[in-house]
């Protein structure tokens, strides 16, 4: 790992995506969304996807389009085709949308079809959080994880987040995938050299296995067993099945052929407490909620306990003074794909600074 500053890292990514040929708010979002995920210590969902996102936008199975159509706008229902633009885009105009119907109508749920990888989940739910929302967002992916007592993938690591609006601060915001670790961490981990634990993966034979080369040919075994699986069959049907869009074996891997689309499915839903009783009322008694979780007593040895989302919230905050420690396997992925595009990116500060 090496430490980076969050504002170089930001820069040097918005420049590699406009010299992609995107227009620049498109570069700008795409960017922000990427580095946010690095700084809240999610580096699966970072910089490290850069070069794979570059290469589809070259191949052509990711578009340069801002937004995504409307299908369908009705009450408080929206059904968007994104036509394969850049998940990240189309994300922010799904929750928005769906953020303005439940202001309007108390909730706003919008799906998209024919989608591409959205980064981290949690942006949207932050974003519908930011203004007294409720926000919910899950996202299906190509088959990973069998059924229990399966030898086939027939799920997907399907992510979901849910974000819930605080009295002061960041927002309470779970962000989850279904696996016992994502993919992303296993691609992280293999370009690292490092071992994964034996909980997270099978090979191709079905055995669990430390080695993250045989996990990523093999099969991500799913959180909590049949709950994990579960829950995950039915984000599919949420997602791809509700919108009219790809499910199950249609939805495509993110990093086999490039030149074929992913054709994942979103769902967006936005829940306006104002709906339901006095806004300011269920903030505060969020606010009552949490601080009785925080005030919990710790087993031995344990300092706190953590609200879901917290440790990563306070990870941001740090990193945007400190810096962002990043792989340094996608640290030169970046440099590599940045020259490959003509891009000539600035020398790296020596001291991390926002």
């Amino acid at each position: 790992m090496t430490l980076i500053p969050a504002a170089w890292l930001l820069d040097s990514v918005e420049r590699v995506f406009s010299a992609a040929g995107l227009p620049a708010a498109s570069a700008a979002a795409i960017a922000e969304g990427l580095v946010d995920a690095d700084l809240r210590g999610i580096p699966s969902h970072g910089t490290m996807l850069v070069p794979m996102y570059v290469e589809r936008l070259h191949a052509g199975s990711v578009t340069l389009a801002p937004e995504a159509s409307v299908v369908l706008d009705t009450g408080a229902v929206a059904v968007l085709d994104a036509g394969n633009a850049l998940g990240i885009l189309t994300g922010d105009q799904a929750m928005g949308l769906a953020v303005e119907k439940a202001r309007a109508l108390g909730v706003g749920v919008v799906v998209v079809r024919h989608a591409f990888h959205f980064g981290g989940a949690f942006r949207y739910v932050q974003a519908a959080a930011a203004v007294g929302c409720i926000g919910i967002a899950a996202a299906n992916t190509r088959p990973l994880m069998p059924a229990p007592g399966g030898a086939r993938a027939v799920v997907g690591n399907n992510p979901l987040a849910i974000g819930v609006p605080v009295p002061v601060g960041a927002p309470i915001v779970l962000d989850m995938a279904l696996s016992e670790a994502a993919l992303g961490k296993i691609r992280l981990a293999a370009a690292s050299g490092r071992a994964i634990p034996p909980t997270w993966a099978t090979d191709a034979d079905g055995l669990p296995t430390t080695d993250p080369e045989a996990a990523i040919a093999g099969l991500l075994l799913p959180a909590a067993g049949p709950k994990g699986y579960g829950l995950a069959l039915m984000l599919d049907v949420l997602t791809g099945v509700l919108s009219g869009g790809s499910f199950g074996a249609s939805v495509q891997g993110l990093y086999a052929d490039t030149s074929v689309p992913n054709d994942c499915a979103h769902l967006f839903v936005a829940l306006d407490p104002a709906a339901f009783g006095d806004p300011d009322a269920f903030v505060t008694s969020v606010g009552e909620l949490a601080a009785q979780v925080a005030a919990s007593p710790t087993a031995p040895g344990v300092e706190r306990v953590l609200l879901p989302g917290q440790l990563e919230s306070e990870r941001h905050a740090a990193g945007l003074s400190a810096g962002i420690e990043l792989a340094e396997s996608s640290l030169a992925k970046l440099h590599e794909t940045a020259e490959r595009l003509g891009v000539a990116l600035p020398a790296v500060p020596t001291e991390a600074a926002a």
